[in-house]
């Protein structure tokens, strides 16, 4: 009796350490089966932006423009129909370039901006950005001053020199009158509004007074009167015409008026 139960207890601790055996065995079989997870082979694609400010701005204003991309890339180009040329600098990360452009004389409204270029992989780069242009209340042109002309002298004779000024905010001045040689004198400007010269009265004109024509930027802006005197010098007292009795004449020679010699 003690040597039966002896062999079912055997016989039961073989099955549980078959069973036991076996289990583990299976678990063993599934563990193997399930595929392990390896490493990713794919990268994420190579991402780029370009930023420019978000508040309105206006025609004339110039504006700062940053790009980042990856290190290494190359033919980064920003353009827009709302920009002149932007000139790209590398930051010193290697990631991020600056730049600055002007806005360009657009209607008011949104306009797209372009990043192109190319990743160091040869990947292509592109992003967008918006810019709001709104020029607001034009500023009202200052009102030119007037242009003025100056003559050193009014009055003149033959061969003298005047001297002429005009201030303008025009490119170029001249004046005309038949009083001075030649009839046209052009006036060299200093670059600040002031434009000289000089005028030589001419050799051939006569006694009167003669208009002196200014122009600026090709239109006449004033006329002044200068006088002219073509015979003696009429701050002279005249001189008294000598009597027939007054008048030597000295031997050996014509009759040449010479006035007596005491006189």
């Amino acid at each position: 009796m003690r040597k039966a139960r002896t062999v079912r207890t055997l016989a039961s601790i073989a099955l549980a350490s078959a069973l036991a055996v076996g289990g583990g065995a299976a678990t063993t079989a599934f563990a193997a089966g399930t595929p392990s997870p390896s490493p990713s082979t794919s990268t994420p694609a190579a991402r780029a932006s370009v930023t420019v400010p978000s508040s309105p701005v206006k025609p004339g204003d110039a504006i700062s423009v940053t790009v980042t991309a990856p290190a290494g890339s190359k033919d980064l180009t920003v353009s827009s129909a709302a920009l002149g040329a932007v000139r790209l600098t590398p930051g010193g990360n290697g990631t991020t370039w600056t730049g600055t452009a002007t806005v360009a004389d657009v209607k008011d409204g949104g306009y797209g901006v372009a990043l192109t270029g190319s990743a160091p992989d040869g990947a292509k780069l592109q992003a967008t950005a918006q810019l709001t242009v709104k020029a607001g209340s034009p500023k009202p042109k200052p009102t030119p001053a007037p242009s003025t002309l100056r003559l050193s002298t009014d009055f003149g004779r033959p061969g003298d020199r005047v001297v002429i000024t005009v201030k303008s905010s025009e490119k170029e001045a001249y004046v005309k009158s038949a009083a001075f040689a030649g009839g046209r004198v052009d006036l060299k400007g200093d670059g600040k509004g002031t434009f000289t010269g000089t005028a030589t009265v001419a050799k051939d004109v006569k006694t009167g007074y003669y208009g002196v024509e200014a122009f600026a930027g090709g239109k006449r802006f004033d006329t002044v009167k200068f006088s002219v005197e073509a015979k003696g010098n009429p701050d002279a007292k005249p001189l008294k015409p000598l009597t027939p009795g007054e008048h030597k004449t000295p031997k050996g020679s014509v009759n040449t008026g010479q006035a007596p010699a005491h006189a």
